[in-house]
C-alpha cells in the first residue's frame, strides 16, 4: 500500500514553525510581512483559494489584504493598482489570483508586479533567474512538490522523472527544481506519442495537466512515486477529484499525494513562505 503524503499535515507544520518565526518581527523590525492579494471578479474557485490564503496568513501571523475588483475593470486600471502596491513601502508581497478576464493580458499583470514583490514566483526576471541558478523567489506548487517529497524521505538524486505538463507555473518550473535536485527529468504532455511507455519509466511521476483521472494504473510503474497536481471535477460524481485515477493507481504507487488535501494545501503554505521571504530580503537591506 502507498504511503500518501498528506499536503494538509505538512502544510499544518510547516505554518505553525512560521508563525513562531513570525512572532519575533515586531520587536524585530517594528511590523510583520504584509501580503495584498489581488481578486477580480467572483469565480468560485478564485474566491475558494483567496479565502484559503487569507486563513492561512491569519494562523501564520501574516498581515493579509484582499482587494476586490469587478472583473468588469480596465486593465489600465487594474496595472495601476498593482504600481501604487509596487510603491507602497509597507507592502510585503502583491499576488493577483489567476486566471483574469479575457480583456485584460495575464502576462502585463505578472510583469508589472515589483520583483521583489513577486511572491508566486512569476515574474519574468525571476523565471530567468531561477534558470540560471541566481536568488530569487520560488514558485509555489514546484516549491511544495519538493518539500513534499523530502519529507515524505524520497530520494530524488540519480532518479528518472518523468513531468507532464509545461505550464510556467508548474510543469517547466517543477522540472528545473528536480533536475536542480540531480534528477533525469523528462518532460512530456497530453499528446506526447506513447505517453504510457514514457511514464512507465518514471520513478517519480509529476502530473499537471488539468485533466481528471488522465493518468490511469497501465501508465504507472510499480513502485512510482506520484504527485497529483490536478484539481477537477470528477464528471461522473462532481466531486474534486486529480489528474491522477486515484484507485486505480494508488495500489502500485509507492508514494502518492491526493486530491484535495495534497499539493494544494502545499502550495499557499509556500505562499506564505514567499510572503516571509520577501519581507526579509527587504528589512535586512535596512538594517
Amino acid at each position: 500500500m502507498a504511503t500518501v503524503i498528506s499536503g494538509k499535515e505538512l502544510s499544518a507544520q510547516l505554518k505553525e514553525e512560521m508563525k513562531a518565526q513570525v512572532a519575533t518581527f515586531p520587536e524585530k523590525y517594528g511590523r510583520v510581512p504584509h501580503l495584498v492579494v489581488i481578486l477580480v471578479g467572483e469565480d468560485p474557485g478564485s474566491v475558494s483559494y483567496v479565502t484559503g490564503k487569507a486563513k492561512a496568513s491569519e494562523v501564520v501571523g501574516i498581515k493579509n489584504t484582499t482587494i476586490r475588483k469587478p472583473d468588469t475593470i480596465s486593465e489600465a486600471e487594474l496595472l495601476g493598482l498593482i504600481e501604487e502596491l509596487n510603491a507602497d513601502d509597507t507592502v510585503d508581497g502583491i499576488l493577483v489570483q489567476l486566471p483574469l478576464p479575457k480583456h485584460i493580458s495575464e502576462d502585463k499583470v505578472i510583469a508589472t508586479i515589483a520583483k521583489e514583490k513577486d511572491v508566486d514566483g512569476f515574474h519574468p526576471l525571476n523565471v530567468a533567474a531561477l534558470w540560471q541558478k541566481q536568488d530569487c523567489v520560488l514558485p509555489c506548487t514546484p516549491k511544495g512538490i519538493i518539500k513534499m517529497l523530502k519529507r515524505a524521505g524520497v530520494e530524488i538524486k540519480g532518479k528518472r522523472a518523468v513531468v507532464i505538463g509545461r505550464s510556467n507555473i508548474v510543469g517547466l518550473p517543477v522540472s528545473k527544481l528536480l533536475l536542480d535536485e540531480n534528477a533525469t527529468v523528462t518532460i512530456a504532455h497530453s499528446r506526447t506519442a506513447d505517453l504510457p511507455t514514457v511514464t512507465r519509466n518514471a520513478e517519480i511521476l509529476v502530473v499537471a495537466i488539468g485533466r481528471p483521472k488522465f493518468v490511469t494504473a497501465d501508465m504507472v510503474s510499480e513502485g512510482a512515486v506520484v504527485i497529483d497536481v490536478g484539481v477537477n471535477r470528477d464528471p461522473e460524481t462532481g466531486k474534486l477529484c486529480g489528474d491522477v485515477d486515484y484507485a486505480a493507481v494508488e495500489p502500485k504507487a509507492s508514494v502518492i499525494t491526493p486530491v484535495p488535501g495534497g499539493v494544494g494545501p502545499m502550495t499557499i503554505c509556500c505562499l506564505m513562505e514567499n510572503t516571509i521571504e520577501c519581507f526579509l530580503r527587504k528589512m535586512d537591506k535596512q538594517l
